[in-house]
């Protein structure tokens, strides 16, 4: 295999559960060779994360780890220790980068600060992740994912007006953050070769987050109105949403001036109604409409929908709300090799979401997670020169 665009980068990860190793799974895709820094004995938390593969809990067979991790590096290392820092600063001398997601005051009670890391090696890049910054108000308060969906504001419009906020079914605010911090890691190792400097960048989750609301502040500020919940309705018309068929659910774009054509091809004359005719009054009528159309989608198949719809109609557009299963079968993702399988030593064969994106030349590297400490005598002995007995001295001691 080619490769990869960041072959050559070296990258120092010490970050842990969701956000930090998003950030370094990505940068392993593009060719950077990420080590993993994790606590002897026991590793990344998350490998303690369910579910298991197999059901078996082993810190080898967490499936989140398993995913956040392809690609990487595993050394053990006790930075609670002093010859675990002295080595850290030894690895910071032979990287490019430094990641970690720890609270804002760990790395500088490690005196393993940017400013110290900075006089060890000028050129290196620091990627910090937190909930809230490096600074602020909120600096050191506690969150999950669901705290930053709920401080971020994102959770305020999601779900029904007449129902609590809901947040998504997925980790959402770290997996977009970790993905954020990409641009800027990538942006300053290309900047350092003109300026022969690193930088430290400073990730937080709720800000990216907040940042995600996109026009909704500026529609605040500038016109004094506040989004709400608004579920599956959409205040550019109707239909639009998800809606029930004949075999589960098919979301429907058919808003302005697109519904002559959904409503022509469902051969339901009551559709014309001029109650219907403008976006405005199919929003006030909507669940009249609903009603008209529901016994055409329950003859049909949400596949059908999406064909006739999204593949054939002018400025119209439907999709199939696909489970996992249909989405590793989808013919589409199937025709990229978006799937891949990786054979894990001890958590076996299992199929993994690939490359982000596609570049022509220099393709996606994507292997397996690696084993708690399996690359100890790979960097320890090949990088930094130590001897075996080095290394069985440390390990001895509890520091790697």
């Amino acid at each position: 295999m080619a490769e990869g665009a960041l072959a050559g980068y070296r990258v120092l990860d010490v970050t842990h559960y969701v956000a930090g190793p998003y950030l370094t799974r990505l940068l392993a895709g593009l060719g950077a060779e990420v080590i993993k820094v994790e606590k002897p004995n026991e590793g990344d938390g998350a490998r303690r994360l369910g579910p298991f593969s197999g059901g078996d809990p082993d810190i080898e067979k967490s499936i989140p780890f398993l995913y956040f991790n392809t690609g990487k590096k595993s050394i053990t290392l006790n930075l609670k220790s002093k010859s675990g820092i002295q080595i850290f600063k030894e690895l910071v001398k032979n990287v490019d980068i430094v990641t970690e997601n720890f609270e804002p005051r760990v790395m500088p009670s490690l005196g393993l600060d940017y400013k110290t890391l900075s006089q060890i090696h000028p050129k290196i890049v620091m990627t910090s992740i937190s909930n809230f910054g490096q600074n602020g108000p909120y600096r050191d308060y506690k969150a999950t994912e669901i705290i930053e969906y709920a401080m971020s504001g994102l959770m305020n419009i999601t779900g029904e007006p007449d129902c609590p906020p809901l947040k998504l079914g997925l980790d959402i605010t770290p997996i977009v953050a970790g993905q954020n911090a990409l641009v800027p890691s990538i942006a300053v190792l290309y900047s350092r070769e003109f300026t022969g400097e690193g930088q430290h960048i400073d990730i937080s989750i709720m800000e990216y987050s907040a940042g995600l609301l996109e026009f909704q502040i500026p529609m605040t500020v500038q016109i004094d109105y506040v989004p709400k919940r608004i579920g599956r309705a959409n205040e550019k018309g109707h239909p639009w949403g998800a809606f029930p068929c004949r075999n589960g659910w098919v979301a429907i774009a058919a808003g302005r001036d697109r519904f002559d054509y959904v409503a022509d091809m469902m051969g339901v004359p009551e559709l014309h109604d001029p109650k219907f005719r403008t976006p405005y009054q199919r929003i006030q009528n909507r669940d009249e409409l609903d009603a008209l159309m529901l016994p055409w989608l329950l003859e049909h198949d949400k596949e059908e929908i999406f064909h006739l719809i999204g593949g054939n109609m002018p400025a119209t557009a439907a999709g199939m709300a696909l489970n996992t299963e249909e989405i590793v079968n989808c013919p589409q993702l199937s025709h990229f090799d978006f799937f891949q399988e990786i054979e894990h030593p001890v958590a076996g064969k299992a199929l993994y979401p690939g490359r982000p994106f596609l570049l022509s030349k220099t393709p996606w590297q994507m292997t397996r997670a690696p084993l708690l400490g399996e690359h100890n005598k790979d960097i320890y002995g090949s990088l930094l020169g130590y001897s075996e007995e080095k290394m069985d001295e440390l390990a001895n001691e509890g520091v790697i």
